[in-house]
């Protein structure tokens, strides 16, 4: 079964419209939209002082041991893990089943800027996931299937469309 819904542009703009609020805001370096595969979905900011593929694999492994860490205390969820550094500090939240908002930030701005812009920025992500779904129920991809070296099936769909005139 797919984990995510079948993105399209139109989808990565908009996820992009609200990272961009979003960094606006909080004044942060970059935020990201991982799935909880870690794979990167999309970022806006400032991606070439981090790397953005191992940041986004990681963060969901300390995403995943966090909501391990929550059933140990008795509860069903953790819904965010917080990294705090010397220079740059991380906030990682829920944004619906399937995906997380990684935000990274200067270590000088309080983490509570962070988490109340992030709310409206994870709403918004919930309700564009949920346009994409509503647009093909049962497309969608599940990443961590997905061959990273024969990338051919993947924009299959668009080379199609493109020959068509679509």
């Amino acid at each position: 079964m797919a984990t995510l819904p079948q993105l399209i542009e139109e989808d990565i703009h908009r996820f992009g419209v609200i990272l961009h609020a979003l960094l606006e805001h909080t004044e942060a370096a970059t935020a990201l939209i991982i799935d909880k595969g870690g794979f990167l979905i999309t970022h806006h900011g400032n991606a070439e002082e981090f790397d953005l593929t191992t940041i986004a694999a990681l963060a969901s492994g300390a995403f995943l041991a966090n909501q391990t860490i929550a059933n140990l205390v008795s509860e069903d969820n953790f819904n965010s893990v917080y990294q705090q550094g010397e220079k740059y500090s991380m906030y990682a939240t829920q944004a619906g089943e399937e995906t997380l908002l990684v935000v990274i930030f200067k270590a000088e701005h309080g983490v509570g800027v962070v988490k109340y812009y992030s709310e409206p920025a994870v709403e918004k992500i919930v309700d564009q996931l949920k346009i994409a779904y509503a647009r093909d129920p049962g497309a969608g991809l599940d990443l961590s299937v997905l061959n990273v070296a024969d990338t051919a099936g993947v924009f299959k769909k668009k080379r199609e469309r493109a020959k068509r005139g679509s």
